[in-house]
């Protein structure tokens, strides 16, 4: 970076603000984390291809430096640990001469991660991706020790979305360009997009010995994401494998649930309903009530967590189970047998 001009870190600034500030809004507002990864994305990837629109008309000087080169993942250079940073900074750039590439991941992320993100929370979403990432970056290294040949694209991240999700909810049905636009079921994108990769991989280390794509890094995120899911998934809003019909993003359903949210009761401010009545809290609900409490700011997340805690208990005063009813003002969990017995909040 000593080679830097001034050209080269407004760029270098401009490139990071664009990865970077949506991504701090979505956990600053709690918005959708997949979508503002495709805007931070697509952004940045505009940023490179101006760079090269400066560079090519002579804007700015850098025939002897490429500007991205210290981002870029070379594994001939990571394995003598001087690098390690690009195991995860490859992953926010792509080749400016290939829109495609770009364009093919950002696709992914927002079909198939938004759905995901929905099932995972934001925070397990953007630690899922991180894995997928990574595992992608370090599979490519690994098989690749001795290559001077750089990598780079999301390609390991979006792998690992597929893997995540066929390993927490394969049958939740997402829309998606497969043949037809239309609804598959998750479990048969994910292996058919696998079951590619491993023909491509096959081709390429087995007949070719050169390939512009990395397989194996594809792969390598597809693994990670779906060995990993399970523990990152664990106490999450919702359970490995429930079959529910899937996330929605129906517009009407949208709306819905946007107008129970604006009238929904602050419960991190309520008592919870066993002392409020004067009953210890069990012992099996004090943890989902806890995460309920702490998260629970969006209805599906509050009635997921009031659900499982209607599984794991029963009303207080007349031991009748207990159920989650949606009413306008949201999610409310009350005895099955008299409500006038348990309503909360």
């Amino acid at each position: 970076m000593g080679m830097f001009g001034l050209g080269e870190w407004l760029l270098l600034f401009l490139w990071s603000a664009a990865l970077l500030w949506p991504i701090w809004v979505a956990f600053r507002h709690k918005s959708s984390l997949a979508l503002s990864l495709t805007v931070g994305l697509l952004l940045a990837y505009l940023v490179q291809v101006i760079y090269l629109f400066l560079v090519r008309n002579e804007f700015l000087d850098n025939t002897s430096w490429y500007m991205w080169s210290d981002f870029w993942l070379v594994p001939s250079r990571t394995s003598v640990f001087d690098w390690p940073h690009t195991l995860i900074s490859a992953g926010f750039l792509h080749s400016p001469f290939d829109a495609t590439h770009v364009l093919g991941n950002i696709l992914v992320i927002a079909l198939v991660g938004v759905p995901l993100e929905q099932r995972l929370g934001l925070r397990r979403f953007g630690l899922i991706y991180l894995v997928g990432l990574i595992g992608g970056s370090v599979s490519w290294w690994l098989m690749n020790l001795d290559s001077t040949t750089p990598s780079l694209g999301a390609s390991g991240a979006a792998f690992g979305l597929f893997g995540a999700y066929l390993a927490g909810w394969p049958r939740d049905e997402i829309a998606f360009p497969l043949i037809l636009i239309r609804k598959w079921p998750v479990y048969v994108i994910a292996l058919i997009y696998f079951a590619l990769e491993v023909a491509r991989a096959y081709q390429t280390l087995g007949l070719q010995q050169a390939s512009d794509v990395a397989h194996m890094a594809h792969l390598g995120g597809f693994l990670a994401a779906y060995l990993l899911l399970p523990i990152i998934a664990r106490g999450g809003p919702y359970p490995l494998g429930v079959e529910d019909g899937g996330p929605s993003s129906s517009s009407n359903v949208r709306a819905r649930l946007n107008q129970m949210k604006a009238t929904m009761v602050d419960v991190s401010v309520l008592e919870d309903p066993w002392t409020a009545q004067g009953h210890p809290v069990p012992r099996s609900v004090r943890e989902p009530l806890a995460r309920l409490i702490a998260s629970s700011d969006e209805p599906e997340t509050r009635q997921a967590w009031m659900e499982r805690i209607a599984e794991l208990s029963s009303c207080p005063n007349c031991e009748s189970s207990l159920a989650t009813v949606e009413r306008k003002g949201g999610p409310h969990l009350q005895c099955a047998k008299n409500p006038n017995h348990f309503n909360w909040p």
